[in-house]
């Protein structure tokens, strides 16, 4: 099998499961910065980066899946020797395709044959998993497959809670406006809260994610560590999909009421990242510290 999925990197996360399914060797291409995530896998996995990608045509494969909807990834893949496809191909004209197995994702995405915009309408009325649709797609059920990561690097950031506030330049309404108001009212309570920021290790990251008993975020990355590392989260939506993440469990999304006005708009307005409360997201935080809690040791009293 060949795999490629470049980034972000929560979306090469959240395709690991994949990786439970398939027996034999299995080539990923991604990009440099996700290599440090898959390369030490082993269970038969090679990895790759973009500019390595060379290297991955050294054989034929009898199934090549491209996750990707850009022209250089189809390009590539036209020089791959593969009995089947599934995902973005190069049609004619030099015009981006999928394969009908792969519709129900990509149906949803830029590349859509109904256009962006009924994509987008299609996305927001979509109730399943982004694991469903390509488990689907490829003949396989999800059954809360669990992503395949490696150990993390130890660090010293350790508290009760941890907050990811950082949002990337594509999606800047998923930052929410009171990540700090947050944090003030949580330390207010007695809890030991952290910021988190950028490692130079995404294993560091990851460890950080680790190292406390519940996360808050938005849609990004720390949530999909999250889910490995099986922390608690509390995930805020205020521009992205909330039924495309399976919880596994532990997540309490609060979604924007606000959500269908700014869907998949990639701009920026207060109002979507104001529009849920600091209250919510605090409560939210306190159900899931409560939830994981130990349980007080019984007592014998002595009459």
């Amino acid at each position: 099998m060949l795999i490629i999925k470049l980034g972000a990197t929560g979306d090469v996360v959240r395709t690991t499961p994949l990786l439970h399914r398939f027996s034999g060797e299995v080539t990923w291409v991604t990009d440099a910065k996700n290599a440090i995530l898959l390369e030490s896998l082993g269970n038969g996995l090679r990895c790759f980066t973009w500019e390595e990608r060379e290297r991955a045509l050294d054989k034929s494969y009898h199934l090549a899946i491209n996750l990707e909807d850009t022209l250089e990834t189809a390009h590539f893949l036209k020089r791959v020797s593969a009995l089947e496809i599934f995902g973005a191909y190069a049609g004619s004209f030099d015009r981006l395709c999928y394969t009908d197995d792969s519709k129900r994702w990509f149906d949803l995405s830029l590349i859509s044959s109904y256009g962006r915009q009924e994509a987008d309408r299609l996305k927001l009325l979509n109730r399943h998993t982004y694991q469903e649709l390509i488990f689907q797609g490829l003949g396989l059920r999800f059954d809360g497959d669990p992503y395949l990561l490696p150990q993390p690097i130890e660090t010293d950031l350790s508290g009760d809670v941890a907050i990811a506030a950082d949002a990337g330049l594509v999606w800047p309404m998923k930052k929410w406006a009171y990540y700090v108001e947050l944090k003030e009212a949580l330390e207010a309570s007695g809890l030991t809260v952290n910021i988190l920021h950028k490692r130079p290790s995404l294993l560091e990251h990851l460890a950080d994610v680790l190292n406390h008993r519940c996360l808050v975020s938005g849609d990004s990355l720390p949530m999909h560590f999250a889910f490995w590392t099986r922390t608690p989260c509390v995930s805020l939506f205020t521009c992205t999909s909330p039924w495309e993440i399976y919880d596994y469990g532990i997540q309490e999304k609060i979604i924007s009421p606000l959500l269908e006005q700014f869907f998949y708009k990639r701009g920026f307005d207060s109002r979507a990242t104001t529009a849920i409360s600091v209250d919510e997201v605090f409560h939210a935080v306190i159900r899931q510290l409560e939830s994981t809690a130990p349980a007080p040791a019984h007592q014998e009293v002595t009459v």
